[in-house]
Formats: C-alpha cells, structure tokens, sequence
C-alpha cells in the first residue's frame, strides 16, 4: 500500500542542455544537485514533463529551490548569535584620547595593538571585557593629527547614574560641555552631551545602573523606513521603537539585538528633507560578531547591500571577516565569533 501512495519521479528526465538557455541551464544544473539527493532516501525519477515545455518545468523547479535557499538565509539571520562589539574611529592623539577615556569617562584600558608595517595603533577601552561589552576601539595612523567628522556621524550615548559628576570631571580637565545637564522636553530623563579631544560627541543619559554603559551609537540617515528594512533584513536587528519630534523636524529608529535597557542600541536619525551626509574620515564602522561571516555575507547581498570585503580570513590574524555597506554608506564589519574570542586569548 505505501509503495503505491509514495510520490514517484523514477522518470524525471531532464532535457538536453542543448535545448536550453544559459539561465534554464543553470537551474538545470541546480535540479540534478537535487535529483541525487532524492536518490539518496531510494525515490526515483519518473517521466511527468512533456516534451514540448521540459526546460519551463525544470526551470520552475530550480527557481523555487533557490528561493527556498535564499528565504533560509535570510531567517537564519533572525536566529544567529550577533552581539555589537566595537566602534571603530580615528584620533589624532591616542595617549590624550586614552587619557580622556579613562579619567573623564571612566572607562578601562583593556589592550593596546600596535601594527607598526601597516603604521597604526588601536587602544580598546570600555566599561568592562570585550567577550562581554560593547567598546571603543580607537585608531591612530602614524602621523595623523587630525580627521573630519562630517555632519553625517551624530554622538555615542553613555548611560550613568550620575551625570553631573561627568561633567564637571570634563570641566575641570579642560574638557567641552555641549549641553548642561537639564531634563529632555515633554519626559524625566536628564541628559547632557560633551566632546572628546576630537570633537566626538557622547550624549550622557542619567540611568540607574546599566549592564552596557556605552549604550549607543547615533547615526543620520537620508531615509528612515528603508535603513529600518535593510538592518531588519540583513542584520537581524529587531525595530525597538521610533520617535517623530515634529518640532526639531526629525525622526529616529531604534534597532538592536535586545531590550534598549541592557543593550548597545543603534539610533538612525533621519532629519526631514536631508537625504544626503557628508560623512568625513574620522568614524569608521561598528564591528558585529556572527556564527558565519559566510551566510552573513549572502544574506547581505539578498537584502540589498553592498559587500566591501568579501568573507574569508584576515591575512595577518587568520580572523575570518566581511565587511559591508549600508544604503547610505555606513560601514560594519562582521568577524567569526570563535576567531574572536582567540584573538582576545
């Protein structure tokens, strides 16, 4: 009774490649993949395809196969393990921004790599391990003093529970006060924002003890419902919220991989009319871990964007990487969860 009821394709012929165009033969190649997979669990092909529209047939077939593919990949980014790691940017005095860093923000020196062939410097710091915190990473290329923010890139966010002491720390060490410490309009949270050395400005966020202090990094873009769907779609990130302030003609997105409370959150800011930035050359990227630079980089590509770097290992540390694009040309790289934990062995 089963041998009867089971789906047959013991007669599946597959056309001449002769007969078919290059795409058909494309798929056609994809479909034999698959018919000897059928094989494998003892089912055989059978004759269903007439004649006269065997290449239509097949080339169905394989396009429903690689849009199974493709939507695989695509939830597979929902379900990897991604946390952010770093944000990257330029100084033009590491020991003053260290300094800085430590005594006004009360962050840690976690490591220091200098790469003296490609002359440049990076200095890890932040509120507690790598393998457990979003940090800093600062970069100094021999002899560069100075760097151009740009307009596009708008200010990190550190969330205390006490930013009067911040900013009088920054006072006294000489430091920029941007904004005094007053409540935000129409709710309770007091907030001030200050400048680096270098001009980079940190909102401070008055908060009850936070598991990630460096809480945020504000980015501006040209349109906000289409960031919205490429992080979604190609970075996994969940939309956590978004706020319209008419009065400042502005609206920004909330995106993250957990609640904003515990989590380092990216807020995409979009001021109503500005579709363009001019990004600079101080800010970098943001750096995000992954089971697979590989499936990360395909998915990427499904999504829309742009690959910067394909996926494979760094020549130097063997850290396997991809780097992309956003749609409005702000850059993240993705490194190989198990490199990274060796790299910081």
């Amino acid at each position: 009774m089963s041998s009867s009821i089971r789906p047959s394709l013991s007669s599946f012929m597959l056309p001449s490649l002769a007969s078919c165009n290059p795409s058909q033969k494309l798929s056609l190649f994809r479909l034999g993949s698959g018919i000897r997979q059928f094989h494998k669990f003892g089912l055989k092909a059978s004759r269903f395809l007439r004649h006269d529209d065997k290449c239509m047939r097949v080339m169905a077939f394989g396009n429903m196969s690689t849009a199974a593919t493709q939507e695989n990949v695509l939830d597979w980014v929902k379900h990897d393990k991604r946390r952010m790691l770093h944000v990257v940017y330029r100084v033009g005095d590491l020991d003053k921004s260290i300094k800085f860093y430590r005594e006004c923000l009360g962050m840690k020196l976690l490591r220091k790599r200098d790469m003296q062939e490609q002359k440049y410097t990076n200095a890890f710091l932040g509120y507690g391990p790598e393998d457990a915190h979003f940090v800093v990473e600062l970069t100094y290329s021999y002899g560069i003093e100075k760097y151009d923010i740009g307009d596009g890139f708008g200010h990190f966010g550190i969330a205390i529970d006490d930013i009067s002491r911040i900013v009088e720390l920054v006072r006294a060490k000489g430091g920029k006060i941007t904004r005094e410490p007053s409540p935000v309009k129409g709710g309770n949270t007091t907030i001030a924002y200050i400048e680096d050395p270098d001009g980079y400005q940190f909102e401070l966020l008055e908060r009850v003890p936070s598991p990630e202090p460096l809480c945020k990094v504000m980015l501006r873009v040209g349109d906000l419902d289409r960031s919205i769907k490429f992080y979604e779609k190609a970075f996994g990130m969940e939309l956590l919220r978004t706020q319209d302030d008419p009065e400042s003609k502005s609206t920004i997105g909330i995106l993250g991989y957990g609640p904003e409370e515990k989590n380092t959150v990216l807020e995409l800011t979009y001021n109503y009319g500005v579709t363009n930035y001019d990004k600079g050359d101080a800010y970098a990227q943001i750096t995000i871990d992954t089971d697979d630079v590989y499936k990360t980089a395909e998915a990427i590509k499904l999504a829309g964007g742009k690959i910067t770097r394909e996926p494979g290992p760094i020549p130097v540390m063997k850290t396997k990487i991809t780097s992309c694009v956003d749609p409005d040309g702000w850059k993240t790289v993705f490194v190989d969860n198990v490199d990274f934990r060796r790299e910081l062995e």
